[in-house]
């Protein structure tokens, strides 16, 4: 098991930008992002597979964030750079993790919050 600390979130303004990180205390499979806005399920946002630098993203986040990272260390490190964001962004940002192919996500991290102002 891993553990995932993100940092990153805040108050923005609509069409303004952020940038979420989060840094795993091991080596990952995969690594993500989630999201969960009040009183609305947890949904996928973007994931990142190292081996073959693969990226996903949910529809409602393409052509405006970015999922990027770095598993050249013992720690990998993911980031979100999120741009034009809306009011509908608004949300509490999860990073996750897999740590192998046969396994979904095992590790999360405790959550940072992103409220976009209108």
């Amino acid at each position: 098991q891993v553990q995932l600390v993100e940092s990153g979130g805040g108050l923005v303004q609509a069409g303004g930008s952020l940038r979420l990180s989060c840094v795993a205390s091991g080596r990952t499979f995969i690594m993500a992002w989630f999201r969960q806005a009040p009183g609305k399920e947890r949904e996928f946002v973007a994931n990142i597979r190292w081996s073959g630098g693969r990226l996903n993203y949910a529809d409602s986040v393409k052509g405006r964030f970015t999922i990027s990272g770095d598993n050249a260390n013992a720690e990998n490190t993911v980031y979100l750079q999120m741009n034009s964001l809306k009011p509908e962004d608004t949300a509490v940002y999860y990073c996750a993790a897999s740590l192998d192919v046969n396994r979904g996500y095992v590790s999360w991290g405790q959550g940072t919050q992103v409220t976009v102002s209108s």
